[in-house]
């Protein structure tokens, strides 16, 4: 198998057309017709990430955001594009494409949540977001329930119970406004701002900031699960690691 055919069952997955226009997906590094025996699938393409691949063997890294994001001016020996063209790696990058494709980005975060009954919701921008039912919960105690399953130090305003949740993964506090509208007690995010929060508690509606790498991290496990599972003669390795750390 080669990096085209592991592409072209993630673009028939998650199509990249689909993307937002800002958006830059696709193979974006390395050579199509290589053949891959390992890859390795993370959120992001760091130096411990390359570092790892090339430890282990891998010939392709697949990750959420994008190596390459903006125009290169340049690719010279402390950037990672460079590093990623002299170990012979290819990179292919999943983004907005695959947070709104189903079994994508925020059907995990919804999984990981343990919501149920999940639909799509279309933004007024067309972006796709989701929503779902949990069983009631005070504020205060749904704030509890993310920190557990997503392992960080939940930012929020809101009061009264939660039982309908909006769900956006990375940022998407704009989308607060369109808690009410679809039903919703609350929305699920990250890289909530101060003025967000405040807007939000202003208009009576329950905003959670969770955090960029934790709400969409859940995505990993499961995109390797569905990559080995159609490429049996590949090894896929999840990386799950972050190179932010929490003060504790």
């Amino acid at each position: 198998m080669t990096v085209q055919n592991i592409f072209d069952f993630l673009n028939n997955k998650f199509p990249v057309d689909t993307a937002c226009g800002f958006d830059n997906v696709g193979t974006l590094v390395g050579d199509r017709n290589k053949t891959i025996t390992k890859a390795i699938v993370a959120l992001d393409c760091t130096l411990p990430v390359i570092k790892e691949a090339v430890k282990n063997g891998c010939e392709l890294i697949i990750t959420h955001h994008p190596i390459i994001f903006n125009g290169l001016k340049s690719v010279l020996d402390d950037t990672l594009v460079f590093e990623i063209i002299k170990n012979g790696l290819s990179v292919i990058s999943m983004h907005t494409n695959l947070d709104q494709g189903e079994n994508g980005v925020n059907d995990a975060l919804c999984n990981a949540i343990g919501l149920k009954n999940i639909e799509t919701v279309e933004a007024p921008d067309k972006y796709l977001l989701k929503k779902g039912e949990i069983s009631p919960l005070s504020a205060d105690d749904f704030a509890k329930h993310l920190k557990n399953v997503l392992n960080y130090p939940v930012k929020y305003v809101g009061e009264g119970t939660i039982k309908n949740v909006l769900v956006c993964s990375g940022s998407g506090a704009q989308y607060h406004t369109l808690v009410k509208p679809n039903c919703c007690d609350a929305l699920v995010t990250a890289d909530v701002r101060h003025n967000n929060f405040l807007d939000a508690a202003q208009n009576g509606v329950a905003l959670y900031e969770c955090g960029h790498f934790n709400t969409e991290v859940v995505v990993i496990k499961p995109l390797c699960e569905m990559l080995q599972n159609e490429f049996n003669n590949i090894q896929f390795i999840a990386n799950t690691d972050s190179q932010i750390k929490t003060a504790v």
